[in-house]
C-alpha cells in the first residue's frame, strides 16, 4: 500500500469532543508541512474508551489525541509503554502504536511551557501556583519543575488529591519535589509571579475558589481553558492584580503541534495556526 496516497488518519477522543477545535489545528498543520491527513472527533462512551481506542487503531488509525475525563485511563491502557513525561504525570493525552504495541505520552506541560514563555514569562526561579490537581495539572507538573521555577505549590478542591500529587512527586523526582508544596484551595494565600488555572471551573462560569492570592509584579495568570472572552478566573485575577493574563488557547496549539511531532518527525510552526484561531474566536 501506498502510504502517501491515502491521508492519515487521525482523531481527538473525549466525552464531549464536538466543540474540540483539534481537527482545525491539525489539518493546519498538515497544510503546512504537507502532510495528507484526515483529523476527526472521537466521541467514546464513557464506559468503552478502551473498545473506542483499540477500535481506531484497528481500522488504519495513526494516532489519538486525549481529552476529558479519560487521560488518567489512558495511561492505564498503555501499562509500560509511557513517554516519561506520561509516567511521571500519571495521565496521557497522546497516543499511537510503535511495533504493535500502544504508546502513550503527555505533551500538555510542554504546551504550557512554551506558551507562558510566548507571553514573555521565564519559569525559572519563579513562584507557581497551580490550582487543581487533575490530569491537567499532573501534566504541568514536570515541565514546570524542569524549567526551573523556585516554588511551586498545588491546590485543590480536594486537599487529599493534591496531596497525592506530592507524594506522587517525592516517590518518584524526589530532587525536584523539595520545591513542592500541597494543600486546599484556602492554602493559595501568598504572593506568586504565576498563577495557573488548571481546573475546569471555568467551563462552569465560575472562578476557583481560592483568596488571599496576590500577585507579583509582572505576575501572570493563565488559564487552561480558554474562549471568545476572558475566562471567569482570568477576570478574578485581574482584579486581584495580575499584569498579564492568558488563557489556554496557545496551549492548546503548542500541545498539539508536540503530538503532530511525535506522530509525523516533523515540528509544525504554531504561530499562524494560533492567529487565526483567535480571529475566528473573534468573529473575524
Amino acid at each position: 500500500m501506498n502510504d502517501s496516497a491515502f491521508p492519515r488518519r487521525f482523531a481527538v477522543v473525549g466525552n464531549p469532543v464536538k466543540h474540540s477545535r483539534s481537527p482545525a489545528i491539525h489539518e493546519q498543520f498538515g497544510r503546512q508541512t504537507g502532510i495528507r491527513l484526515h483529523y476527526g472527533l472521537l466521541e467514546s462512551p464513557l464506559d468503552a474508551f478502551a473498545r473506542s481506542v483499540s477500535g481506531f487503531f484497528a481500522e488504519g488509525g495513526r494516532g489519538l489525541n486525549v481529552t476529558v475525563p479519560f487521560k488518567e485511563e489512558a495511561h492505564a491502557l498503555c501499562g509500560d509503554n509511557l513517554s516519561e513525561r506520561a509516567r511521571l504525570a500519571g495521565a496521557v493525552n497522546t497516543l499511537w502504536m510503535h511495533e504493535g504495541r500502544l504508546r502513550g505520552c503527555n505533551t500538555d506541560g510542554v504546551g504550557l511551557l512554551a506558551d507562558i514563555a510566548r507571553q514573555g514569562v521565564d519559569a525559572a526561579g519563579k513562584r507557581v501556583l497551580l490550582i487543581g490537581a487533575g490530569g491537567a495539572a499532573k501534566g504541568a507538573l514536570l515541565p514546570l519543575l524542569e524549567a526551573g521555577c523556585e516554588a511551586l505549590r498545588i491546590v485543590n478542591r480536594n486537599a487529599g488529591r493534591a496531596q497525592g500529587l506530592k507524594i506522587h512527586l517525592d516517590t518518584h523526582m524526589a530532587g525536584l519535589a523539595a520545591k513542592v508544596s500541597a494543600g486546599g484551595l484556602d492554602q493559595a494565600q501568598g504572593e506568586w509571579d504565576i498563577v495557573v488555572n488548571a481546573t475546569s471551573s471555568s467551563l462552569a462560569g465560575q472562578a476557583p475558589a481560592i483568596s488571599g492570592v496576590a500577585y507579583a509584579p509582572g505576575g501572570l495568570a493563565y488559564d487552561m481553558m480558554y474562549g471568545p472572552r476572558p475566562t471567569p478566573f482570568l477576570l478574578q485575577a485581574q482584579a486581584a492584580g495580575a499584569d498579564r493574563v492568558a488563557d489556554g488557547l496557545g496551549m492548546l496549539v503548542e500541545q498539539a503541534a508536540e503530538a503532530f511531532f511525535i506522530w509525523n518527525g516533523v515540528r509544525p510552526d504554531t504561530a499562524p495556526v494560533l492567529a487565526q484561531l483567535r480571529a475566528q474566536m473573534a468573529g473575524h
